[in-house]
């Protein structure tokens, strides 16, 4: 069968897709789109890129998932070993958690409700065996990030190192991933295999390749075919769940499994990798959605809708799509509407009219193409920061001590939005409107989003100005 190329087709749905993102105010990092293999568009928003390591949250839900894999293909542990087995120091526990195995877990099946332990609040490992369970498992699928942890501290004990280490000559170094491939830890010093896995998008264009190869790279078998081959299928029915549709299919063994067909791997704020073995498909988009309510969803329907949809269809009418090598198609990042016409000069230092919430000064210095907004004194939960801005583009920053990028613009007469995209070990979006009274006095509505970012960011305060 002759394969078509066209230079258009893989632009335009990526182009479709990014449109979508930024009416949703959701800050699309990456795209990438392989088939067999070869990589057909890749897509970056500057400063972060296919080789700048980012948080992937529920992703490393899938790793953590393969390291067991490894360690029952080594024969180092059995799937249907009671979970409590590996953990004797936690008895005595309830009967539910007696019967809990390393497969229930894998496949979202123990006896938990819902995640066991509280992010700043005690030991996560032990949580899992002192909260008390609600069902017997096996019997329902409930989403529970501290079952992850568990296995990664399984790992992490048969293993006798940590689970990035473990995984590094088994997997990553064939696959070429680079050390920058690390995990976030617990409180106990664990690898949060649930969701603290950094690594670059391009490390999972390589883990998707080798998902879609059947766990072969370069002729070898790295992953074991049995465990592969269950991971893939349904394990558990999801047909309850309330995150959309694209997640009621079905889950296998810390993978979703999508309407369409193939495999999902799925993190807050919008990490997607999807698989589609039968037409060698890969996409792989990192993101952060925590702006827009319900973000990390919708973004996951329009990759399937608006990517994943029409490239599968062109790929069935024996059409390969996309452009060849890869190109670096540029993405935005979500900005403010900015309207020239509303800019005004402002050279001015205000002050909170309370003790709190919010900074207690800020000192503006604005012009017509950008300027500076500053924050100082106490109250506060900004203990300092300090942001130039251009009306026409995003500037580099540093806010509450982690990299980020800000944009700007004049919304109305009297307001003027400040957008600024975390990008550390944490993702998190900080905006901001400072909307001005007929006296000259300020408010300031603040917003922040994310799932480890203090709340003391969202406020709304008053400033006076005074005299320089």
């Amino acid at each position: 069968m002759s394969v078509d190329t066209t230079r258009t087709s893989v632009g335009e749905h990526v182009a479709a897709l990014a449109h979508r993102a930024l009416t949703l105010d959701i800050a699309l990092h990456t795209v990438q789109v392989s088939v067999g293999g070869d990589t057909v568009l890749s897509a970056a928003c500057d400063p972060l890129g296919l080789d700048a390591p980012q948080r992937m949250y529920s992703v490393s839900k899938t790793v953590t998932g393969l390291a067991i894999g490894l360690l029952a293909g080594e024969g180092t542990l059995d799937l249907d070993d009671p979970v409590v087995v590996h953990f004797p120091e936690t008895r005595p526990v309830h009967p539910w958690l007696e019967a809990t195995t390393l497969r229930h877990m894998l496949a979202m099946r123990g006896p938990h409700r819902s995640t066991t332990y509280k992010l700043t609040e005690g030991g996560w490992l032990e949580s899992y065996f002192r909260v008390p369970p609600t069902h017997p498992p096996g019997t329902v699928f409930t989403y529970d990030t501290s079952a992850s942890y568990v296995l990664a501290a399984l790992v992490e004990r048969l293993a006798g190192t940590s689970l990035a280490e473990y995984l590094r000559p088994r997997l990553l170094d064939p696959l070429g991933v680079g050390r920058d491939l690390r995990f976030l830890t617990g409180p106990e010093g664990v690898s949060h295999g649930g969701s603290g896995l950094v690594c670059t998008p391009r490390d999972l264009l390589r883990l998707a390749h080798l998902l879609n190869d059947g766990g072969v790279h370069d002729g070898a078998r790295l992953l074991p075919a049995d465990y592969l081959t269950a991971a893939v299928r349904p394990q558990a029915d999801t047909a309850l769940q309330t995150w959309g549709a694209s997640l009621r299919h079905g889950y296998g063994y810390q993978l979703w499994l999508p309407p369409r067909g193939g495999w999902l791997m799925f993190g807050l704020g919008g990490q997607i990798v999807y698989g589609d073995p039968e037409r060698a498909l890969a996409v792989v988009v990192t993101a952060d959605s925590q702006a827009c309510a319900s973000g990390d969803q919708r973004l996951l329907d329009d990759v399937l809708e608006l990517l994943v949809e029409p490239l599968a269809g062109e790929l069935d009418d024996g059409r390969r799509t996309g452009l060849a090598g890869s190109p670096g198609v540029g993405l935005s990042w979500p900005a403010p509407r900015h309207d020239a016409t509303h800019v005004r000069p402002v050279e001015a230092r205000y002050v909170n009219t309370g003790p709190g919430p919010g900074p207690a000064e800020l000192v503006l210095s604005l012009g017509h193409d950008g300027g500076r907004v500053r924050a100082a004194g106490d109250g506060a939960v900004a203990g300092g920061w300090d942001l130039e801005l251009r009306f026409d583009g995003p500037t580099r920053a540093r806010l509450d001590g982690q990299p980020a990028v800000v944009t700007a613009g004049w919304s109305g007469p009297d307001a003027l939005d400040l957008r600024c995209a975390l990008h550390g070990d944490d993702l998190a979006t900080w905006r901001a409107r400072l909307a001005w009274t007929a006296d000259g006095s300020l408010a300031v509505q603040s917003q922040v989003f994310g799932e480890s970012a203090d709340q003391a960011w969202g406020y709304h305060a008053a400033y006076r100005p005074v005299s320089p």
